[in-house]
């Protein structure tokens, strides 16, 4: 069992470990099994692109035979091999794979493993080495010591007792302080509505109809059905969709602008279609107040229903159109989109495993946009769920002779629309998601930076000693690897706190000792004026140079300073370069003092 958070990678760890085994003569044939025709598609082209035509997805061809009958690696879906659910009948899995065929099963998601017989998959490769691959290794919660609930468990649903402990594990929190994952900021708001719940009578009061037929509804339907926190499920409130979508909108525009690729959680495919129309109309109306061109499809319902698969591809490339997703749970695992960066929760959640899946979405570093943090926007207490352990509880058994037909389809629930109610939303407050004892945990935005600060000043007790300590690199390295390694990332600060123009130093010197901080171009400017006197009396070429070389910091800040190529640099080239500092005394000693009198401006 390999237990690793969403954006790190299994499936690139899963083609190189194959291929490692292959170079090794240790792999004859192997089967790679996920749940969604997009994650087999994403997991073809990453085998491909390391076996060739060794790797082909399984499907029935025309002809009858299996497309991958001479491929190496197997690429599949459980539907594919009939095995999707409990009365799938294993067919094309017993056509054409006989027993112990795969030296080598790979079982991708394996937390979402169904009660069923695609148990057949591993019992039927017994012989074989079995890896699953998830970010949320699911255990099981078992109340009955049935056979039937003691071979669930064994098999298909408790990893950690089938697959055993993993044999590496790598959190969410783990990949943000190593830098492999995006930071995650947390913005949480409370909706009135939501807090106080709305009485039968406030209901009533407002002419409640059914959503689809437009008829009144009378006061003995709605105590029927309606319950608190069902709203957007069997009631629409049309004025809590416009107030939360008004309150996400102002969100982004604060933070970048409108146009940012977004996943928004839903209850159903209805709120998901309201949202995304009233996305659009916020977004409308602000392109009219700002005269600016309006993008293609803005916003746009991305569900099972509406084939939002289709979308998917101008959801992850394109950069005029596609910006927000309103789904349901189609988005919610495996599905690789790098530029997302904003996750929003308008639906109630129970599962810790939907919501870590959901949240992942948003966990992949993108450098082609720059993107190096993410903003969860949580309107129902989903968060709540950090640290949550990944428990399910089994089946219900099956008794002897007891019918498996699956029940007669329901008659729908009516859902009923009301208006006219008064919405407002409060800010909640903003975390930032860090290891606490082992654990992603949201930790008050304050509350980090200040434990970050009682860290710093530990190692370094005043405002001097930091600055002796920032300059010598290899000190500082290890300075800001104890800040990361105890859970808080200066990085992290700095990007939280909208400070991208500042550097390092700056964030943490204001952190640890309330400096007033300045931009990079600010302390280039500083440095130039308070030090007038010291660059005027080198010489004209130094002089010149030191200005070039401080102009690097304005540019890259620290690391801009310490560019091992910065003689090279076109600006400090031509400015007399190293020749120039080698003729007013040790080159060395001059870029050492150039960088204590910057930290000093």
């Amino acid at each position: 069992l390999l237990s690793m958070a969403t954006g790190c990678g299994k499936t690139f760890i899963a083609v190189n470990l194959l291929k490692r085994l292959s170079d090794a003569g240790q792999m004859k044939r192997a089967l790679f099994v996920c749940d969604r025709d997009e994650l087999r598609t994403q997991s073809l082209a990453a085998f491909q692109n390391v076996f060739g035509s060794d790797a082909a997805e399984v499907y029935r061809q025309p002809d009858g035979t299996n497309n991958a009958k001479n491929a190496r690696i197997h690429i599949a879906t459980y539907q594919t091999l009939g095995i999707e659910n409990e009365n799938g009948d294993a067919n094309f899995l017993t056509t054409f794979y006989p027993e112990d065929y795969f030296t080598h099963v790979v079982i991708d998601e394996c937390h979402r493993s169904a009660w069923g017989k695609w148990s057949q998959v591993l019992t039927r490769n017994k012989n074989a080495a079995q890896i699953g691959l998830t970010a949320t290794p699911r255990q099981l919660k078992t109340t009955a010591q049935t056979p039937e609930a003691r071979q669930d468990a064994e098999i298909t649903a408790n990893n950690i007792a089938y697959f055993g402990e993993p044999v590496y594990e790598y959190t969410i929190s783990q990949g943000i302080e190593d830098g492999y994952l995006a930071a995650c900021e947390i913005q949480t708001g409370r909706v009135n509505l939501d807090d106080t719940g709305i009485t039968v009578d406030e209901i009533m009061v407002r002419n409640p109809v059914d959503a689809i037929t437009g008829q009144p509804v009378v006061r003995e339907q709605i105590e029927e059905w309606y319950a608190k926190t069902d709203y957007e499920s069997r009631i629409l409130l049309p004025d809590r969709v416009l107030a939360m979508c008004r309150d996400l909108f102002q969100y982004l525009l604060e933070t970048g602008g409108p146009e940012q690729k977004t996943i928004i959680f839903c209850t159903r495919d209805r709120h998901a279609d309201d949202v995304a129309v009233c996305m659009n109309n916020l977004y409308a109306r602000w392109c009219a107040e700002h005269n600016i061109q309006h993008a293609e499809s803005y916003a746009f319902k991305c569900t099972a229903a509406s084939r939002g698969n289709d979308q998917l591809p101008d959801f992850r490339a394109s950069t005029r159109s596609h910006f927000i997703a309103t789904t349901v749970d189609l988005l919610t695992t495996g599905v690789d989109v790098p530029c997302v960066r904003n996750i929003v929760f308008f639906k109630y959640l129970k599962s810790p495993i939907t919501f870590h899946q959901m949240v992942g979405r948003g966990t992949r570093i993108d450098a082609t946009t720059g993107k190096l943090m993410f903003r969860v926007y949580d309107y129902t207490d989903a968060t709540r769920l950090f640290g949550e352990e990944f428990i399910s509880k089994p089946p219900r058994p099956r008794e002897p002779g007891e019918n498996t037909e699956p029940p007669p389809p329901q008659p729908p629930e009516p859902t009923i629309i009301v208006e006219g109610f008064d919405v407002h939303i409060t800010d909640a407050g903003r975390f930032i998601v860090a290891d606490v004892d082992g654990r992603a945990m949201p930790i008050p935005v304050e509350e980090y930076k200040a434990r970050l600060a009682a860290r710093l000043v530990q190692e370094a007790q005043t405002l001097e000693d930091f600055r002796k300590r920032w300059i010598d690199p290899p000190s500082r390295q290890e300075l800001i690897n104890t800040l990361v390694t105890s859970g808080y990332s200066p990085t992290v600060v700095r990007m939280v706190d909208d400070k991208q123009e500042y550097d390092l130093y700056d964030v943490l010197a204001e952190l640890g000792w309330g400096m007033n901080p300045r931009t990079r171009a600010d302390r280039t400017m500083a440095f130039t004026y308070k030090h007038e006197d010291w660059i005027n009396a080198l010489p004209k070429p130094t002089a010149a140079t030191i200005r070039a070389i401080a102009c690097q910091f304005e540019r890259g800040g620290t690391e801009g300073l310490e560019n091992p190529q910065i003689f090279r640099t076109p600006e400090v080239k031509a400015a007399g370069g190293l020749a120039a500092l080698k003729a007013a005394g040790n080159p060395r000693e001059l870029l050492i003092e150039t960088k204590m009198r910057m930290f000093a401006a």
